[in-house]
């Protein structure tokens, strides 16, 4: 059975983690703490969702490897200072999963995926003695994703719009605040009425479904491929963007959108 293979292999990763932490390892991994892993960490979990945005699947299998490495390490680190090792952060999730999952593992019934996820954030609160229903979301997270991280726990409570024509109405009235701050000149009262816009547009994407961060980052990766076809096309007339006027690299630029 796979369970039996991967077994194997988690158990020959925590080895070789143990051993490279060891007297006789490598002094690189046995310098690493906690927070010094942490940009790698960082990066590993940029290049998984690179991998699944490009739809690269032998790439995303390395880089889930290399997510596991970090747990591993993190893990080990725990154990050698005496808080914990890595079968307490296993039996930790197993238990948890069990906990949250009352209408899988217990006699809860859900009729959405919805609910379940209600049923998953009024456990965590519970759980975790929380104050506030919005606890819990990191400030560290990207500004983007955290907004939706938000408007997500605050609609679990009912603090939602119930149709998506009031999402739009809230979107149209921050642009035209925007407006009407730009034409104030009041710098600070224009940076504010951006970030509702940005806020309400994050709304809107998770109203219809759709992950903003997700959306954001396929709307750069489009205007990186048109901006570096119009540089291709420029290098084959023998231009420079210096030599070349807006008329001409936008109608480039059209020419690419009409053609992808």
């Amino acid at each position: 059975m796979r369970k039996k293979v991967a077994t194997k292999k988690f158990i020959e990763l925590l080895e070789l983690v143990e051993k490279l932490r060891g007297p006789n390892g490598c002094l690189w991994d046995k310098e690493q703490t906690h927070a010094s892993l942490l940009p790698y960490f960082l990066e590993e979990t940029y290049e998984v969702m690179e991998s699944i945005d490009e739809e690269d699947w032998d790439t995303l299998k390395e880089e889930l490897g290399d997510i596991m490495l970090h747990v591993a390490l993190q893990s080990q680190i725990s154990m050698e200072n005496g808080r914990f090792d890595i079968s307490d952060t296993l039996g930790h999730v197993n238990e948890k999963l069990v906990r949250r999952h009352p209408h899988v593992f217990g006699d809860k019934n859900v009729d959405a995926s919805f609910h379940a996820k209600q049923n998953w954030e009024t456990a965590k609160h519970e759980e975790k003695g929380r104050t506030s229903r919005l606890d819990g979301v990191p400030s560290s997270l990207p500004a983007l994703l955290r907004s939706q991280r938000l408007q997500e726990k605050a609609s679990y409570v009912g603090f939602d719009w119930k149709k998506i024509d009031h999402v739009w109405d809230k979107v149209y009235e921050e642009i035209d605040e925007l407006k009407r701050a730009q034409e104030s000149g009041d710098s600070d009262h224009i940076k504010e009425e951006i970030g509702d816009v940005l806020f309400a547009i994050v709304n809107l994407s998770r109203f219809l479904g759709v992950p903003g961060e997700d959306a954001l980052r396929q709307a750069n990766k489009k205007f990186t491929h048109r901006f570096q076809a119009i540089e291709k096309e420029l290098k084959r007339k023998g231009k420079t963007f210096a030599e070349s006027s807006l008329n001409e690299m936008d109608g480039i630029w059209n020419s690419v959108k009409k053609n992808n």
